[in-house]
């Protein structure tokens, strides 16, 4: 066929500006001209911590060790009239769109997916992302840490993956997926995919150095290789969640730190935070909240449990500020700090999840067992190590939010009200001063990109974008700016029924109580500009400016999709834990090894019920291991073979049951498996050989969650279930599959795991 000469350029499949002919000499090239933001567009560092109270850094007032924070607020801004939700990955919605987070359908916990739009268990896609708004402009972006964006059930190797870091615009990705993790033993992912940690607690391994040492890292990869590329990177440390984990000489430095009790520190966390000014002089200490005893009045080993769970938590802080401070050091010696934005702060006050006493294990509390101090003070010595998961009680956390009363989940300012530290040498003019304006997260997102001078796109990838709802906050940089306005004078708050409403200073708050009618809630109304701590309820006094707040949180609520109100718990887990299974309609899982491990919510769902366990393997003599393992040495159970006996041990919180085969597993193919049997708050657990049974054990008590930890096929991951082996114990032999059947829940059983789940779910953030 002769040639045909072509006048047009060929469809290329993005737009061409120079001209095609039949050669090379014929034509022009054309190059499009690489998005980038600009030589001084400054790198973002947003360090979020979680389940941090308003005054645990020392520069918000605590004598507490964080002296690499404290070296950012010197250098830079503390905002001390900051404001977040009161959980975890609503304010994490919040902060990475710029959106309220019932808008982007984040509710409450990434674990609930109710059927309404303001609670999906992920970002909406019609709401970008910080990352994906800057890498669309030439930035490298990076995510570490705690994500806890994306349905549970959708967290395995099988997804689907669309809520996960690298999907909502990250470029790369370190953590874990989960509300929480075992600091020593962690679950990771790492871009898309599982991987073990590169050490174990006993060779030095923590997670939060871990998470650096990948900053570092990713950050010494993009300046070595595109030095002109800015970065932003998102770190969302585990720390100060429980389990409260820290290395044994953290541990130790902290011995005795907190012997005075909570009243006497917190009084002097006041008095330093009045002199520093942090709070205001009008400013009053909140009265203990119900349930928080005197110090003086509780019991020896109350105390001693009490001190020790702080002692934890103090370590766990400051290890945590020395990584931090690795990470300045590092950015200083690429010499990139100067130029380089950071804004650390908290997802939400301080945790009310301890409890009155604090537990040395929270799987305890989620299955309803009392822990009393005088039986965990036995334990003491194992608290912030890893054989422990550990969170201290009601008094430590309202220290930890001094001076406000309530915590974590209530929208009083406990939990809404935490510190926020911005430093940024090239772009604030007042190190070391305080801005006392009303600010909420929905404005860091808006600040970053006011910074760097772009906007959030109206249409991302062809679908529309709901505005962004808040407010920049660079014009408080500047010196003169110590007492303008604040841009965001309106913010309501709401999770599960607690509801709240600002507005020039004043508050309208209610705590809800499940089930009460939402018009019988007792509002109650503070002047904040007067009374930062809401110890002065002017309801009865001013009940026309109430009533007008009140009218305002529904124009917000509508505005915003915060309807409808909804404080349901256990009937949010009914869809989980009924005959309608999310992963399994017939309540049969088969697993093929090698396959990746299972986050706890993707795994069969055997807490609390009866279940059946098969595995077909092939085997020599002397190939032994594991079959199936759930959760870790804290708590769970594993199935496998050792000394060529069938073994399962159930380790309820510390309490092995164990049972091992009367006979000797064949060799070459068979079945094996284990016939769980509850009955009622007991069971009995028979180990199965080619379908007869041979050995029982009698369980005490059948845990209704398990562990925060998942499931592996094959070995056990992390820290071992059972004391009869010390490493993953991988099966030797051939595991062709194993199948798990879930046996109906009796009448009641359902509710009761949902219940205990919901309890494990609303701790988890």
């Amino acid at each position: 066929m002769a040639d045909v000469a072509r006048t047009d350029a060929p469809f290329t499949g993005a737009p061409f500006g120079g001209s095609i002919g039949r050669t090379h000499e014929e034509s022009t090239p054309w190059w499009p001209e690489p998005v980038h933001p600009g030589d001084d567009a400054p790198n973002v560092v947003v360090i979020l911590f979680d389940d941090l109270g308003f005054s645990h850094f020392g520069c918000f007032g605590s004598d507490l060790v964080t002296p690499n924070i404290d070296r950012l607020a010197a250098g830079g801004l503390r905002y001390t009239n900051f404001h977040v939700t009161p959980l975890c990955s609503p304010t994490r919605a919040a902060l990475l769109t710029g959106r309220n987070h019932h808008t982007v359908g984040m509710r409450g916990i990434a674990n609930w997916n109710t059927g309404y739009p303001h609670m999906t268990g992920k970002i909406t896609e019609h709401a970008t992302t910080m990352a994906e708004v800057l890498r669309d402009r030439g930035y490298s972006t990076f995510a570490l840490g705690k994500w806890h964006l994306c349905p549970m059930d959708e967290a395995s190797a099988a997804g689907p993956y669309d809520a996960w870091p690298l999907q909502r615009g990250f470029d790369r990705y370190y953590g874990f997926l989960d509300g929480e993790t075992d600091q020593f033993n962690p679950d990771l992912t790492y871009d898309n995919h599982r991987i073990d940690p590169p050490r174990t607690a006993e060779e030095g391994y923590h997670l939060s150095e871990d998470l650096i040492d990948k900053a570092i890292e990713f950050i010494n990869d993009n300046a070595s290789v595109r030095p002109d590329r800015p970065f932003f990177s998102y770190i969302a440390f585990g720390a100060t969640h429980a389990p409260h984990q820290a290395p044994p000489e953290y541990l130790e430095r902290h011995r005795g730190r907190y012997d005075e009790g909570w009243d006497v520190t917190r009084d002097r966390w006041f008095a330093r935070q009045r002199e520093m000014g942090i709070v205001t002089p009008e400013t009053v200490l909140a009265p203990r909240n119900p349930g928080v005893e005197e110090w003086e009045s509780l019991p020896e080993n109350h105390k001693a449990l009490a001190t020790r769970l702080q002692e934890a938590y103090g370590a766990f802080l400051e290890h945590t500020d020395v990584q931090i401070g690795r990470l300045i050091d590092a950015l200083d010696k690429l010499g990139k700090l100067d130029n380089t934005v950071f804004m650390v702060l908290s997802d939400n006050g301080a945790s009310q999840e301890g409890g009155p006493f604090g537990v040395l294990h929270e799987m305890k509390f989620f299955n309803f067992m009392i822990e009393t101090p005088d039986e965990a003070v036995a334990h003491l010595d194992e608290i912030g190590g890893p054989n422990s998961h550990a969170n201290y009680p009601w008094g430590w956390a309202q220290a930890g939010n001094t001076p406000f009363k309530w915590y974590k989940q209530n929208t009083h300012e406990g939990g809404v009200h935490v510190p926020l530290v911005v430093h940024w040498p090239r772009g604030i003019a007042d190190a070391g001063g305080i801005r006392r304006q009303f600010h909420y997260v929905t404005d860091l997102a808006p600040t970053v990109f006011d910074i760097i001078g772009v906007e959030a796109p109206s249409v991302y990838r062809g679908r529309e974008q709901f505005p962004v709802a808040g407010a920049s906050m660079t014009y408080s940089f500047d010196a003169a700016a110590i007492d303008a306005p604040t841009t965001h004078p309106v913010q309501y708050f709401e999770m599960v029924g607690h509801r709240a409403i600002y507005a020039d200073g004043w508050k309208a708050v209610t705590r809800h109580t499940p089930k009460v009618s939402f018009e019988d809630d007792d509002w109650e109304l503070y002047d904040l500009s007067a009374d930062p701590s809401e110890c002065t309820n002017l309801a009865a006094e001013q009940p026309e400016r109430l009533a007008a707040l009140i009218d305002l949180w529904w124009e917000e609520a509508a505005k915003y999709g915060v309807l409808p109100l909804d404080d349901r718990g256990i009937e949010l887990f009914g869809v989980r834990f009924g005959d309608h299974l999310t992963h399994s309609a017939d309540r049969r899982y088969v697993y093929r090894p090698p396959m990746a491990p299972l986050p706890s919510q993707s795994a069969a769902a055997v807490a609390g019920r009866s279940w059946r366990l098969f595995a077909s393997i092939d085997r020599q003599a002397g190939e032994n291991g594991v079959i199936y393992a759930m959760g870790n040495g804290n708590s769970g159970f594993s199935v496998f073979l050792q000394d060529e006996r069938l073994v399962f041990d159930y380790n309820c919180l510390g309490e092995h049951q164990v049972v091992e085969s009367d006979i000797a597993v064949p060799v070459g193919p068979s079945m094996v498996g284990v016939d769980f049997e509850r009955i009622r708050r007991n069971g009995v657990a028979h180990l199965l050989i080619d379908g007869e049974r041979h050995g029982s054990v009698e369980i005490p008590f059948v845990m209704r969650v398990i562990s925060s930890v998942g499931a592996s096929v094959g070995y056990d991951c992390g820290l071992p279930v059972s004391p009869r082996y010390t490493d993953s114990f991988p099966f030797a032999g051939v595991l062709e599959s194993v199948e798990i059947e879930l046996v109906p829940y009796a009448a009641g059983e359902a509710a009761q795991v949902a219940e205990a789940q919901q309890r494990s779910d609303m701790t988890r953030q």
